[in-house]
């Protein structure tokens, strides 16, 4: 398994680094040792609103070679989701087996056509934005449609991970990767759309 972890200006780091350090965990396990991941951006650094920057590994890869894509948000979503060259790079995922995004990474997803038809989430706050790119909103935490699963506000990030590392490497699994980073909560607000489901 292949994942390529989408960043970009304007990102909230919270919402890529918590989805990040669990799932970057599945090489642990049997089901899915071997896997790999590269951090993606169309420049070599990018910066949150604070200024945080941090550098990507691969820049402008072709999308359509992973196996995972995952989109965290952040308010540089809010201009992103017009930008034609980010939308277009984005579009190449389209048929990536697995599809994730947390926050209003959904907006992304939304504007680069991976939403048509598909019930969705994303921050509470940015429901309304959401609503012209999908089948529906769904105001929960987690929404999984087909081979796309979307995430509501910044801390779903960990719960999320957590769901991708339960449905790629089993449930032992997740509960291990719990143990190690000390989290005590279970998942609440679960969608599953089973038709076309993975």
């Amino acid at each position: 398994m292949k994942i390529a972890f989408i960043v970009f200006d304007g990102i909230t780091f919270l919402d890529f680094i918590g989805f990040y350090d669990v799932v970057n965990r599945l090489h642990l396990f049997d089901k899915t040792k071997g896997t790999t991941w590269d951090i993606c951006a169309l420049a070599p650094e990018v910066k949150d609103e604070q200024g945080l920057t941090i550098r990507a590994g691969k820049i402008k890869p072709d999308l359509s070679k992973y196996d995972l894509l995952f989109v965290p948000g952040g308010l540089g979503t809010r201009k992103l989701r017009f930008q034609t060259e980010f939308v277009d790079w984005l579009r190449q995922g389209l048929e990536v087996k697995h599809v994730v995004s947390v926050c209003t990474g959904s907006l992304l997803l939304g504007a680069a056509g991976f939403l048509e038809n598909r019930k969705a989430t994303t921050h509470p706050k940015a429901y309304e934005l959401l609503e012209p790119y999908c089948k529906e909103v769904v105001r929960t935490r987690i929404v999984k449609d087909g081979h796309v699963v979307t995430g509501g506000g910044v801390s779903a990030s960990i719960d999320i991970g957590l769901y991708v590392v339960e449905m790629l490497a089993g449930r032992e699994a997740a509960d291990q990767v719990k143990e190690q980073i000390d989290y005590p909560y279970e998942r609440i607000g679960m969608i599953e759309v089973y038709e076309g489901a993975f």
